[in-house]
């Protein structure tokens, strides 16, 4: 047996597609988490929100200092804007109009 680990294509092609839509997956988790906060009451399962909701963005890529100011004082405001600001990026990153072809090359 030959040392290392060695994905089939078939893996390899699951692994990409995690690694694709890893930002639109913790945007959904992230909004998930702002509508159990909503309805949630003080205690013990609003502390374990928050802190995923830490957690969730820092995978997200947010700045640990942004995440500070959203979780420490518990603003659920700022976290329900911060969860639609992360759903909305991807769809920032498709191709702009501008970019596309002129339409007199389409015939």
């Amino acid at each position: 047996m030959s040392k290392g680990q060695y994905l089939t294509s078939y893996q390899q092609d699951i692994v990409k597609r995690f690694y694709a839509h890893r930002d639109t997956v913790l945007a959904n988790r992230l909004q998930e988490i702002v509508s159990e906060l909503a309805v949630a009451s003080p205690g013990k399962a609003a502390d374990k929100l928050w802190q995923r909701a830490a957690d969730t963005m820092l995978k997200a890529g947010a700045d640990k200092a942004d995440v500070e100011q959203i979780t420490t004082p518990r603003n659920l405001a700022d976290l329900a804007r911060i969860a639609g600001e992360l759903a909305s990026a991807p769809a920032s990153k498709r191709e702009s109009p501008a970019k596309r072809r002129p339409a007199s090359d389409d015939f």
